[in-house]
């Protein structure tokens, strides 16, 4: 299963997109015995729409147009579910099992979400009731796909 992050804004040069990259190329190493690719990062512009609702609307509709049709979505967002890393895991292994051949995991601006893509995502998971950075979330949704990875394959990276 290939997967691609869709994130609002753009990650700049320096030690967060680095440490990002970093968990990227450990997860596309580790993840691809396992069935799982990393596909890479597609950045979208942040909207320049004065209310924030249209902003939203705006990303989304972006997005619906880079996102191929037979793609499973994960919207991360902060009121989606509070996981642990191991359900991650299975989420993400019982995708790949039942023959998904497209994840993308999406990455909302400053204003989140559009609910239109809240309403198509598969699962939305939140990283804790904190608003975080995009330049955190994509370090944490990165290490976190490194993470599954090594759960998956019984590497001891995760331990309990």
């Amino acid at each position: 299963m290939q997967v691609t992050i869709f994130a609002v804004g753009r990650m700049k040069s320096g030690p967060e997109k680095e440490l990002a990259a970093r968990y990227l190329d450990r997860f596309s190493a580790c993840g691809s015995s396992l069935g799982l690719s990393f596909n890479g990062v597609v950045e979208m512009p942040e909207s320049r729409a004065a209310e924030a609702d249209a902003r939203k609307r705006e990303e989304y509709a972006v997005l619906k147009k880079k996102l191929p049709s037979d793609t499973a979505l994960i919207a991360l967002d902060e009121h989606g579910q509070n996981i642990e890393s191991t359900q991650f895991s299975r989420i993400l292994s019982t995708l790949n099992d039942s023959g998904q051949r497209n994840l993308g995991i999406a990455i909302g601006g400053a204003d989140g979400h559009d609910r239109q893509l809240l309403d198509a995502a598969q699962q939305t998971i939140a990283f804790g009731k904190m608003t975080w950075p995009h330049q955190i979330v994509r370090i944490l949704l990165a290490e976190q796909l490194y993470r599954a990875s090594t759960i998956l394959a019984g590497h001891p990276y995760h331990r309990h």
